[in-house]
């Protein structure tokens, strides 16, 4: 996770044209265009049901889909395995935080770097240092089970997993999902510093505040289709999202 900030800065890290998917014959994403550079927070906000999950289900090549998908400038086949787009360095958080729970801290983290050791990389040790420098509760608890950490720490230990793979696509879901206030001020505070690394950042999350906060740019996702674009600020200041989403006492 090296700093390189003269490294195309600008680079499209994933372009997304047209993006369709179908649970039989319910579409339930139409035509959803949507692109991420290098080190950029991208998120993705909207009401339950209205396709995020499904959108990087889709770009992880969990589910089906027509239309383009440009990664790291090459046009992605639909046929493209899960493994082979994670060692082409796209990886998902999904919502449910799936962790060894039997298994130690460091251990889960070692994990993530298994792709890149089947590889060749020895660097698992260095990287492991750079996710606790992130996560410096994660290194407190590096012998702990993973199975006895608070949701916050789960969440941190998720994020740190997929980190150990260095990936240059991280897509997040919800990753607030069920955490306190505090917690969640912390984890969005440590995914706005991950832009340092260069990384680029998918986030989709319901706490549109907190991901408008971070985030460059933004998308409004209903039911299947983007209503909204545009920088976050923008975004944050719209009448519309304001009033669907960011309405003051209401509760997401």
């Amino acid at each position: 996770m090296s700093k390189h900030p003269h490294l195309h800065d600008n680079e499209v890290i994933l372009d997304v044209r047209g993006l369709r998917v179908a649970y039989g014959k319910v579409e339930a994403l139409h035509g959803v265009d949507l692109c991420i550079r290098r080190g950029q927070i991208v998120t993705v906000i909207g009401p339950n049901g209205a396709g995020k999950t499904t959108l990087l289900a889709a770009l992880i090549g969990l589910l089906p889909a027509t239309g383009d998908i440009i990664y790291m400038g090459h046009p992605r086949r639909h046929a493209d395995e899960v493994e082979a787009l994670v060692r082409q360095g796209m990886t998902l958080v999904p919502e449910k935080r799936e962790l060894f729970a039997e298994m130690s801290v460091e251990d889960n983290l070692i994990l993530g770097a298994f792709d890149r050791y089947r590889t060749g990389h020895r660097d698992q040790m260095e990287t492991m240092d750079e996710v606790f420098e992130l996560f410096p509760r994660l290194e407190e608890r590096r012998s702990q089970l993973a199975g006895t950490l608070s949701g916050g720490e789960r969440q941190m230990l998720a994020m740190g997993r997929a980190l150990m793979a260095k990936p240059k696509l991280l897509m997040l879901d919800e990753p607030s999902l069920g955490l306190a206030p505090l917690i969640i001020k912390e984890i969005f505070r440590i995914i706005a510093e991950l832009k340092q690394t260069g990384v680029a950042i998918l986030l989709v999350e319901q706490n549109a505040r907190a991901a408008l906060q971070i985030a460059d740019y933004g998308y409004v996702l209903e039911t299947g289709e983007v209503s909204l674009a545009g920088p976050s600020q923008e975004l944050a200041a719209d009448p519309r999202v304001i009033e669907a989403y960011l309405g003051l006492g209401k509760k997401h």
